[in-house]
């Protein structure tokens, strides 16, 4: 297979001669061999493991995505991804950057909430009239 792992600007990781990825969603685990029919899924935060000749196993540390398999080829989009060996130090990455959200972003998460439930509110009184 080949893999490639997309951020929002940039290209993480395009590797060919991809054995098996293991990717994790909201629902658990799942596993990619070659011969897999094609999928979507919707990965939560967590470890993306896949195994090369050349490589070996790897493992990346990705923020919630989405993968797509069509054919031979797998492309992950993630927020944001970090790369590494050990997999004690991806883990704390994952828990410490992807699923703590900075104050910023629960602000505007905040804000955008309010603005949907004033837009829905508007729209029910409208459909009143």
């Amino acid at each position: 297979m080949n893999l490639k792992v997309l951020l929002p600007f940039q290209v993480f990781a395009d590797r060919t001669g991809v054995s098996r990825i293991v990717a994790e969603t909201r629902e658990g685990a799942f596993g990619l061999l070659p011969h897999r029919l094609d999928c979507v899924a919707a990965l939560a935060p967590g470890i993306l493991t896949y195994a090369t000749d050349a490589d070996g196993e790897v493992y990346l540390a990705v923020d919630e995505g989405v993968l797509v398999k069509t054919g031979p080829t797998v492309l992950v989009s993630v927020r944001r991804a970090i790369g590494g060996t050990d997999l004690g130090q991806l883990r704390a990455a994952v828990e410490q950057e992807f699923l703590t959200l900075d104050a910023q972003e629960q602000g505007l998460r905040s804000v955008m909430a309010k603005l949907e439930t004033g837009v829905l509110r508007r729209f029910m009184s409208l459909q009143h009239e």
